[in-house]
């Protein structure tokens, strides 16, 4: 069947970015989460209209509401953002060289898990991005996110409500990325997951 032969061709080309007439727009939309908890997201579309109604509609099903432009990303840092495993220098070291990168704030974790993160003002990404790429290797991860300057706490059904219109919003086929600046007490993630 051809039509589906085409489709799988402009998904391969829109893919590849190829393709001049998918006109995708990067667009932003920010709003609150149940308890107020502040929302950021994120989404590539090639038809505003259409994901905007499924944004606003996720919000207004989860207790929240979709707000205007720059309504909660206020309430944020526009950050550069590094990830590099823990192999490549112990805190001290890897903090050594972000500063002189021209970093601003390292989080190193611990663990199986754990990843050296490395922030920078928006502006600087390219410059500090070619120098961690000298000093310390490819970086794992390295974006533009939105950290949260100060966060709400939230606890009971907030918490199952908040998950869900995160999942949700994830689970949108535009949506790339989501930020909130919740805060949830150990106690009440100790319930949730029960």
């Amino acid at each position: 069947n051809n039509m589906t032969r085409d489709t799988i061709d402009r998904a391969i080309k829109r893919g590849s970015g190829s393709d001049a007439d998918a006109n995708y727009d990067e667009v932003r939309y920010e709003g609150y989460g149940p308890a107020g908890v502040a929302v950021i997201v994120e989404a590539l579309t090639n038809n505003r209209n259409r994901t905007a109604g499924e944004v606003r509609s996720i919000f207004s099903k989860h207790g929240g509401n979709l707000g205007e432009t720059n309504s909660v990303s206020f309430m944020f840092d526009r950050l550069g953002e590094f990830r590099f495993p823990l192999s490549v220098g112990s805190a001290d070291d890897v903090l050594e060289k972000a500063i002189d990168a021209g970093a601003d704030d390292v989080v190193s974790g611990e663990g199986p898990e754990g990843v050296h993160e490395i922030y920078c003002a928006q502006d600087s990404f390219n410059a500090v991005r070619e120098a961690l790429e000298k000093s310390l290797g490819q970086p794992s991860v390295a974006k533009l996110t939105w950290r949260a300057k100060t966060t709400t706490p939230i606890e009971g059904d907030t918490v199952q409500t908040l998950v869900d219109l995160i999942a949700a919003l994830e689970d949108n086929d535009d949506v790339q990325n989501v930020y909130a600046n919740f805060e949830v007490s150990d106690d009440a993630l100790a319930k949730f997951a029960a």
